[in-house]
């Protein structure tokens, strides 16, 4: 027997942590997010653990996204003492990441007392600090694609490319045990097949159990093959028509690297307009550093594209900020810009000080390039609200708001279920859906039950169910 308990990531989006107990009491953790939002529910969520950090034998990373990695460094800090296994692009992006969740959490919290400190509150520490994120990387062990690595004299762990960021990978525990194997699987985050730049996402082998994500449930995206000319329509309609600034919040891992690709080749195609690019994130400028040490993600595109183009991450007209005094330059700059700024929720940096300079100009437009969590900033101002909330100022949103899913780097509801239909739907006993908002999750849930899917469950915080090995 064994024991799965939903930690995090349960009928809501980000926090993804998922721990399994076997019943010799060794026990296993699947990615240690950090949630991401602001449902009251999950108002202490980052504070507290819903087990011993100091119980915790291993930790397995899905990928280096903060929701699914932003807690390790505390989870460090509290107790946790073993390894962290990952695939090796995984090991190197968390590396980058966590420094900077670090530094966010470290000066967040500087804003944060300035205010208790007038209200004659408490002060609060930061959720961890730089030398935690720093001395956590000490328990990382980067694994290849596609091999067994062995954890202990029962368990193993596969990674499986599932093309959703660099080094992102599905994970396969294989218990043997008394001349048997059993299989558990955890998706991670679902890649989309032909995106630019990584290879496709590879399924899983059948498993006896499968916890999986569910983020578009009952969602299509837009067709892939146009994203580079809608990207180009909306610059020449923002830049060129409007002469205004086009705002793009992305993610500094994946979706910059991705658009920077798209704006490299329609540069060497003659077709992008003469204005300035800034891609102002320096967590984005060492992560697209990462991305050319890492080739062995790559698909077979972008390698081919890079015999006649070494860097695919760099053109005329692009400029990498990394200081603070650059990144306020580009708001004095007057004229026609693309500014590609993290975080992709509008929930922290650089993007926030670009948005309340520009959200309240018509001329300007917000793009939206993927998944926003409903109570983040990058939630309201995607849903249409027409005023938001920017460092506890009111802005109007003026500005034009666009959004793009297709360049999402997770599958929609058919790509998912495409991913999960080679599985035995026999040995399969039971499925859990995790990592998506609930009526996603139910409608998500529907659509396996009509694909023959049985046993699917939808986990709720802290829940936990006994499985047979």
């Amino acid at each position: 027997m064994a024991k799965i308990k939903f930690c995090g990531a349960a009928q809501t989006v980000t926090g993804s942590s998922h721990l399994i107990t076997f019943d010799d009491g060794t026990n296993v953790l699947l990615d240690c997010g950090l949630y991401q939002g602001n449902e009251d529910k999950y108002e202490n969520f980052n504070r507290e653990w819903l087990f011993d950090p100091g119980e915790i034998d291993y930790m397995i990373l899905s990928h280096a996204h903060i929701d699914h990695s932003g807690r390790i460094p505390k989870l460090a800090k509290d107790g946790f003492k073993g390894d962290i296994i990952c695939t090796s692009a995984t090991r190197d992006l968390a590396a980058i990441m966590l420094m900077d969740s670090a530094f966010i959490q470290e000066k967040d919290v500087v804003y944060v007392n300035r205010r208790k400190e007038r209200l004659g509150l408490k002060p609060v520490k930061p959720l961890y600090t730089i030398e935690d994120a720093r001395n956590c990387m000490d328990q990382f062990i980067g694994v290849g694609y596609n091999r067994w690595y062995r954890i202990n004299e029962k368990l193993s762990v596969r990674f499986r490319d599932s093309g959703h960021i660099l080094g992102s990978a599905s994970v396969t525990i294989r218990i043997q045990m008394d001349g048997y194997e059993k299989y558990i699987g955890f998706t991670g985050d679902i890649g989309r097949p032909e995106r630019p730049i990584l290879r496709n996402p590879v399924p899983l082998d059948d498993v006896d159990y499968l916890i999986c994500e569910s983020t578009y449930g009952g969602k299509k995206h837009g067709g892939m093959p146009d994203n580079k000319l809608e990207l180009l329509d909306i610059i020449k309609h923002t830049c060129v028509e409007k002469k205004g600034k086009l705002i793009i919040p992305a993610f500094s891992v994946g979706r910059t690297q991705e658009i920077v690709y798209m704006l490299d080749q329609l540069e060497n195609e003659g077709k992008l307009p003469r204005i300035p690019v800034y891609v102002d994130s320096p967590l984005a400028v060492n992560a697209t550093d990462i991305f050319t040490m890492h080739p062995e993600c790559f698909d077979n595109n972008i390698l081919d594209y890079m015999n006649d183009d070494p860097n695919p991450f760099g053109f005329n007209g692009l400029k990498y900020v990394r200081s603070v005094e650059q990144s306020k330059k580009i708001n004095s700059t007057e004229g026609p810009a693309i500014i590609i700024s993290a975080s992709g929720m509008m929930t922290a940096g650089r993007i926030k000080h670009h948005l309340a300079n520009n959200i309240e100009n018509a001329r300007n437009t917000i793009l939206v390039v993927g998944y926003c969590s409903p109570g983040t900033l990058g939630g309201r101002i995607r849903a249409g609200e027409e005023e938001v909330r920017i460092f506890g100022t009111h802005y109007k949103v003026k500005a034009e708001v666009r959004v793009l899913d297709s360049f999402s780097a997770h599958g929609d509801e058919q790509e998912m279920i495409d991913y999960l239909d080679n599985l035995n739907r026999h040995k399969l006993k039971r499925l859990f859906l995790v990592h998506g908002d609930l009526n996603r999750q139910t409608k998500f849930k529907e659509s396996l039950e009509d694909n023959k899917f049985k046993e699917v469950e939808i986990p709720h915080l802290g829940q936990s169910y006994k499985i047979e090995l």
